[in-house]
């Protein structure tokens, strides 16, 4: 059965860090494409990271140079290190993902797989 399991997120004041971890179960993470999207109430899902079967990785312009996506292959765990961050990150976090090569990785669209989401609030 494929899953995969957020966890990481939290309050924290802005100027904060938090690190999320995406953990794949019944599947090779580094097989395929994941995607890291936020979702605010109100707002439409945003696509803010991705990591490639290859390494290549990418970022949303709202986040580049703050957040670093990563990947452990022993842990089959992908992780969205998140710095500097801000009250307009928050949101509910959600990890994706899809076998192979994806064009467009910061469109949800072709997303097979996803998470339940974890709660990030940025607030002091």
């Amino acid at each position: 059965q494929v899953q995969l399991v957020e966890s990481g997120g939290g309050l924290v004041q802005p100027g904060g860090s938090l690190r999320l971890s995406c953990a794949a179960s019944g599947f090779t993470l580094d097989d395929y494409t994941i995607g890291w999207f936020r979702q605010a109430p109100g707002k439409e899902r945003e696509g803010v990271s991705y990591i490639r079967r290859d390494g290549n990785t990418g970022y949303a312009d709202s986040v580049k140079g703050r957040f670093t996506i990563s990947r452990d292959n022993a842990k089959n765990t992908v992780y969205l290190q998140m710095n500097s961050l801000k009250p307009e990150d928050t949101a509910v976090y959600y990890c994706a993902a899809v076998y192979g090569y994806k064009w467009f990785p910061l469109s949800a669209h072709g997303y097979n797989s996803w998470g339940q989401g974890t709660q990030v609030t940025v607030s002091s």
